[in-house]
């Protein structure tokens, strides 16, 4: 079967039978995305969907910049429109995982009305990624393959290519003479990937080549399935999202005595979600640290993960968010999840809470009160709602269901 007709039949079962009017690609310039192009423009012919093409230049390589005015060009000639956006690296955490969540923040920004964006993940995209976190000793939703369609920051990422070869791929522009360019950090073997696509090609002689191991990712990924159910089965019996008096406070609580009875890839699967939730980071934390949190939450300790706090309490284990964590208010938005018509919004901190009459210190403990929203005019504390401290001089403060909480706990348990 061509590539045109099994990607066809790809964005048949991703997006059909009703398409939408017009989607999104993301395109790099690079072999796969570049096929991908040429692919979705022939099948635009049979389905009158339009196109709209983005490239981000992440500023890594001096030559990013040439790579997006040739996919300007190919798309000027293919007759579908394309925008360059620009993203740099801050200097924090790890460059590759920072440059992968900047790319879909610039998506974000830049999408519009659009609800589906392409990308063009392969078969040996999957491969490469199984050997990766195998390497890092992930278990099973680490070595699960990454989902034909996911909702990320408000848009589908939709992956069409998945069931197709690298070579495949090149075969087909090829044949057409179409342009794409070498990325040169694929052949850097200071990169993990880098790395995995060379011994990939050596396990392959071995009968461990990307379609096999391809293979045991999709199979994981059932598997993740089935665990996902469960833990979201075990949350309606352990746990709660965290309010006062009916006031969202955005955390999450286990019951203790019923969670120490769940088994251990459960809870483990719990409390990532949790700290996923909480923090509205869409990455999953690292095995190894989260392991370690685990144990010293079920030997009534606390630890911090994630730009999260966990805490053991009497009776429950608290995750809320890292004080230190936090960032200033944008306007009328703070952290991503709480909103308000008035400016002055922050965490409640230590010197907030010292101006709380005792009452209101009542309803929440110290540690996790710090990081709660709250209302400033000046040096005075206006409001606290999630304390009891409320105002009708200002508009009300909201918990927005935005990024990973646009779910509820259940939902995003289910498809994270």
């Amino acid at each position: 079967m061509s590539l045109d007709r099994r990607f066809a039949e790809s964005m048949g079962a991703l997006l059909g039978p009703s398409f939408p009017s017009e989607i999104g690609l993301a395109v790099s310039g690079g072999g796969d995305s570049m096929a991908m192009l040429l692919m979705a423009h022939n099948w635009t012919r049979d389905w009158g969907v339009g196109l709209r093409v983005v490239t981000v230049d992440h500023g890594l390589r001096p030559e990013a910049a040439e790579e997006a005015a040739m996919v300007g060009e190919e798309c000027a000639a293919l007759g579908w429109p394309h925008a360059v956006l620009r993203w740099s690296w801050d200097g924090r955490g790890n460059k590759m995982e920072a440059a992968r969540e900047g790319r879909l923040r610039q998506i974000e920004g830049w999408r519009g009305s659009l609800r589906h964006v392409l990308f063009a993940h392969t078969r040996d995209d999957v491969a490469e990624g199984f050997l990766m976190r195998l390497a890092r000793g992930a278990g099973v939703d680490g070595l699960s393959a990454m989902a034909a369609r996911r909702r990320v920051h408000g848009f589908d990422v939709v992956r069409p290519c998945l069931g197709m070869g690298r070579a495949e791929l090149r075969h087909y522009l090829t044949v057409l003479k179409g342009r794409w360019v070498d990325d040169p950090s694929n052949d850097d073997p200071s990169y993990d990937r880098a790395r995995m696509r060379r011994l990939l090609a050596v396990l392959q002689d071995e009968g461990l080549g990307a379609e096999v191991l391809a293979g045991a990712a999709g199979r994981m990924g059932r598997a993740r399935e089935a665990l996902a159910m469960r833990a979201a089965d075990a949350w309606e019996q352990a746990g709660r999202e965290g309010a006062n008096d009916g006031v969202p406070t955005g955390e999450i609580l286990f019951y203790r005595g019923v969670f120490e009875r769940i088994e251990r890839d459960t809870q483990l699967r719990l409390l990532a979600a949790a700290l996923m939730w909480v923090s509205g980071n869409p990455l999953r934390p690292r095995i190894a640290p989260l392991e370690a949190l685990m144990d010293r939450l079920l030997s009534g300790g606390a630890g911090t993960l994630h730009g999260c706090e966990a805490v053991a309490e009497r009776s429950e284990i608290r995750v809320f968010r890292e004080l230190s964590a936090l960032g200033v208010a944008r306007g009328t938005l703070w952290d991503g999840r709480w909103s308000c018509d008035a400016h002055g919004l922050r965490a409640l901190g230590e010197d907030g809470w010292q101006l709380l009459a005792e009452e209101n210190r009542a309803r929440h403990p110290f540690r996790a009160a710090r990081s709660l929203p709250s209302l400033w005019e000046g040096d005075r504390l206006v409001a606290c709602p999630a304390l009891g401290l409320a105002t009708r001089t200002t508009g009300p403060l909201e918990f927005l269901p935005m990024g990973t909480r646009s779910l509820s706990f259940r939902q995003f348990l289910m498809t994270h």
